[in-house]
């Protein structure tokens, strides 16, 4: 089961990408959600959307984290949020700031920094909840976001935090970015880069004074976006420093909590050379498991049933085993 074959008739990572971004799923084992919000920050709210078992402290809870531009809707979200309320866990699929509609309740914006998001909930479901066994599991971004806070936490992670999961981190941001920027990756930057700015014009109706959309017009590439909106209105000095104060790599290394790391080879976004960081490599909490096949966040593999999305079956396998 470890071994990834991909579908036959979608061998090459472009073609694993698209096709998981418009696969028809449907997730009957899921019930309807409970939504609720998350105050992360003075004036700041996420909003998740809640899987709760009959007794929810008595069963291990995952919290799931999206990737740029997704939602707590994305298909990845719900299939395994799906996958961990079937084994009977509780599942709670969060959306970043801004995302899934959310842009009302915040004044700020979303970026891949904001670890603070993610901690501010762990310590709910602990404090509010009295949860005993949780779990984050991100994707691109959100791996991110998932790894720079456990990496923050360092040996003061609480004990409720048993593991986290992480499939296409992009943890080196600089890199990514550049990497999205080939030729290759033109479609996939200008559907970022286009969902990108419609989301800042929403923004600014709701916020009319604090954003100023005018440089908005020289944005031709995610750094361009990272280095004219990111940066003013998320304080950092520019796309560079954004990525280096916000790259989960960064503090790879103070990671205590056991952590897993999925990711293609062949990814389209994300140099698997990234990978073999001391960091990572020389951080025994971290197992990485690297298949040549794959996209980004998309590994449909050749089998049907529950085998089908290849990750999600990993994810979970990997967090059935630290809980036993």
């Amino acid at each position: 089961m470890n071994t990834f074959e991909p579908h036959p008739l979608l061998r090459g990572p472009h073609a694993q990408t698209v096709a998981s971004t418009y696969w028809r799923r449907r997730f009957p084992r899921l019930p309807a959600s409970t939504l609720r919000e998350f105050e992360t920050e003075p004036g700041t709210k996420i909003l998740g959307e809640c899987h709760w078992q009959a007794a929810p402290r008595e069963c291990p809870t995952l919290v799931l984290v999206h990737g740029l531009e997704g939602s707590s809707k994305s298909g990845y979200m719900q299939g395994l949020a799906e996958r961990a309320f079937a084994s009977g866990w509780n599942a709670v699929r969060l959306n970043q700031r801004n995302c899934g509609g959310t842009e009302c309740l915040t004044p700020t914006l979303y970026h891949s920094g904001l670890s603070v998001d993610y901690r501010a909930v762990l310590c709910e479901l602990i404090e509010r909840d009295a949860l005993s066994a949780i779990f984050f599991a991100g994707y691109s971004m959100g791996g991110n976001l998932v790894m720079k806070m456990v990496g923050e936490l360092a040996g003061a992670a609480p004990r409720q935090l048993l593991g986290i999961a992480t499939v296409s981190p992009s943890m080196d941001l600089a890199v990514c970015a550049d990497a999205i920027a080939l030729p290759g990756n033109f479609l996939y930057e200008r559907h970022f880069v286009t969902s990108l700015k419609e989301r800042m014009r929403r923004k600014a109706k709701l916020f009319p004074r604090k954003f100023n959309l005018e440089p908005m017009a020289r944005v031709r590439t995610i750094r361009d976006f990272d280095d004219i909106i990111t940066a003013v209105y998320c304080g950092f000095r520019g796309a560079s420093d954004y990525y280096e104060r916000s790259s989960a790599l960064r503090v790879a290394a103070n990671i205590r909590v056991p952590t897993l790391i999925l990711t293609a080879q062949r990814d389209p976004f994300i140099p698997f050379a990234s990978f073999s960081n001391p960091a990572l490599s020389g951080n025994e909490k971290i197992a990485l498991i690297a298949p040549e096949h794959g996209g980004h966040c998309a590994f449909i593999s050749r089998q049907n049933g529950d085998a089908r999305f290849w990750a999600e079956a990993r994810v979970m396998e990997f967090f059935k085993g630290l809980v036993a």
